[in-house]
């Protein structure tokens, strides 16, 4: 009886909120609620001897840092001044019954258009660490972007020696182009695109480019104090290794969960991964620099080579002495990844699904369609005048015009399939022995197909990198979730001879497969809504390197998809 009289007490409540606003607002209670505006603009800035507009948040480049504590309700009010339709992603916020707050435009809304308001509301339910926001239309991400912080719950330390300080690095790609044309012209080209003009790092080129000698950003640091780095790479279409010179960097958190501590002398960071680390400042007084450099896995790719410095400067140090040079691995050197990958490990034993009730395989790559343009050399710049494409399992992912969160929910009919195949449709050598006589059998076909997961399944998902037109290093995201890495390798993936990490596996929302490899990541599908996995590479996404889960809903409100909010953006 008194269970009974529990279930009413809860029923009535979120009956008795339904009213005064959806239910997701107010589960689960945060211990508080923050509230952000944003307001996505255009503004001039002055980089690389050209002035130029951008579009940004709050006039800010990079944008203003999301701060929170774990469990707290963040409500943000979004109004787009732009020229360009625009959505704000929440990457890695698990958003816990608030799909309608993830952000990806045409998978759980509708762009906001110029002159229009979408307020994003959701709840940070046992999350804390860096995290990251940008934009998702178009490319428009490249200059929109900017940190998540959510510290533990007051009185919750860290499980590392508290830092003297604590900042944020935002490793990020400049273009002098803009960036809405310049994906229309690639698109347009069916080829790749060209590299960007500078990294930077919160926003800086550094010295080593043309009119950035002042153009720097700097840590001014006290000697024998310990530093806590927030990393987060916000690149566009680049894998990114980092260092400091004479400077060991320990890894204690990856994609917002805490890890063992590892020490190495760099890191790699693929678009949309954080790390934190520590730093001491142990070296002679002097300044130091912080380097970003590429990470280019693919072959016969272009990309930008000149590093990007900041300084890590001690006090006392002369303010415009030389700096010493931090050392970055070769841009192809894939153990110098692996290495950093291998120390990765949660800081306690964590529950892995056991059990499997849904296994997929999933095939990642490239592809090149055949040309189809009555004017080849403007529209099929692709290898061997092809027109370049990317896809899961050989389908190249079509986003609809419509949101299919929306689709989904209102049950409209003709915007997607659910027949998204959960294996290859054909297996081979997938890394050596790919398709490449391009483009005769290099093509995939293209569609919004889905995958179904029950409410509840435990899932294991394969990425098989493969080898048509080149392996490469893919960083796939999924939304709405982590997931448990529970083991990667190179070659073929091979049930009989993986070794995997069922006891303290990083859990992480970006994995960086392998080049010429695979990741396995396991997951339980409780997190009712659609949600989208795609490469993080925005070229990749653009070629249709991605697919939508639907994840079923459950049993009772707790694991129902709420009812969309009232000011959800129209297409």
């Amino acid at each position: 009886m008194a269970n009974l009289v529990t279930t009413f007490t809860v029923w009535l409540s979120f009956v008795l909120l339904a009213h005064i606003n959806h239910v997701v607002a107010f589960w689960p209670g945060g211990s508080s609620t923050r509230f952000y505006d944003f307001k996505v603009q255009t503004m001039r800035v002055t980089k690389l001897c050209l002035t130029k507009e951008i579009v940004a948040v709050n006039g800010m480049y990079p944008g203003p840092v999301v701060y929170a504590q774990e469990d707290d309700r963040v409500i943000i009010r979004v109004t787009n001044q732009s020229p360009y339709n625009a959505t704000i992603h929440w990457h890695g916020v698990r958003q816990r019954l608030t799909c309608w707050s993830d952000g990806p435009s045409y998978v759980t809304q509708c762009p906001i258009q110029p002159g229009q308001t979408f307020t994003y509301e959701f709840t940070l339910v046992q999350q804390k660490g860096t995290l990251l926001w940008h934009g998702h239309v178009s490319w428009l991400r490249g200059t929109v972007y900017g940190a998540i912080v959510v510290y533990p719950k007051t009185g919750v330390p860290y499980p590392f020696k508290f830092p003297y300080e604590e900042h944020i690095i935002l490793l990020g790609e400049y273009w002098l182009r803009d960036l809405v044309q310049l994906e229309q012209a690639v698109m347009a080209s069916g080829g790749g695109p060209p590299p960007a003009d500078a990294f930077t790092i919160n926003g800086h080129p550094g010295p080593n480019y043309n009119c950035s000698s002042n153009d720097v950003y700097r840590i001014n640091v006290v000697p024998g104090k310990t530093y806590l780095l927030r990393l987060i790479n916000a690149g566009l279409n680049m894998e990114n290794f980092f260092s400091i010179a004479n400077h060991k960097l320990t890894i204690v958190e990856a994609d917002a969960e805490y890890t063992k501590p590892f020490t190495t002398d760099h890191v790699m960071l693929g678009p949309g991964q954080t790390l934190n680390v520590l730093v001491t400042a142990d070296q002679p007084i002097g300044r130091y620099s912080m380097a970003m450099g590429p990470y280019m896995s693919a072959q016969n790719v272009p990309f930008q080579n000149i590093t990007s410095i900041a300084y890590f400067q001690y006090s006392g140090a002369m303010p415009n002495g030389l700096s010493l040079p931090a050392l970055l691995p070769t841009f192809n050197n894939n153990l110098a990844v692996k290495t950093v990958m291998d120390g990765l490990r949660s800081l306690n034993p964590v529950n892995v699904p056991k059990e499997i009730d849904t296994n997929l395989f999933v095939t990642i790559g490239l592809n090149v369609q055949q040309c189809r343009s009555n004017n080849p050399q403007q529209n099929c710049q692709g290898t061997n005048g092809g027109v370049m494409a990317a896809s899961m399992n050989n389908i190249s992912f079509i986003r609809p015009r419509v949101s299919l969160l929306e689709a989904y929910y209102k049950k409209i009919n003709g915007y997607y399939t659910e027949d998204f195949p959960g294996v290859p449709l054909k297996f081979y050598d997938f890394v050596n022995g790919a398709p490449n006589n391009i483009p005769f059998d290099t093509q995939s076909t293209n569609g919004t197909r889905i995958k179904v997961l029950e409410y509840g399944s435990r899932v294991q998902l394969i990425l098989q990198d493969t080898g048509t037109v080149t392996t490469e290093n893919h960083p796939i995201h999924l939304h709405g979730y982590n997931f448990y890495v529970v083991g990667y390798g190179t070659g073929n993936y091979n049930p009989q001879t993986a070794i995997f990490n069922l006891v303290d596996p990083p859990y992480m929302n970006t994995i960086g497969v392998p080049v010429g490899g695979w990741a396995a990541i396991r997951f339980v599908a409780d997190n009712p809504g659609v949600w989208f996995m795609h490469c993080h590479l925005e070229i990749h996404m653009s070629w249709g390197l991605s697919v939508a889960f639907i994840v079923k809903n459950g049993q009772g409100v707790l694991e129902t998809l709420p009812h969309p909010p009232a000011d959800l953006p129209r297409c």
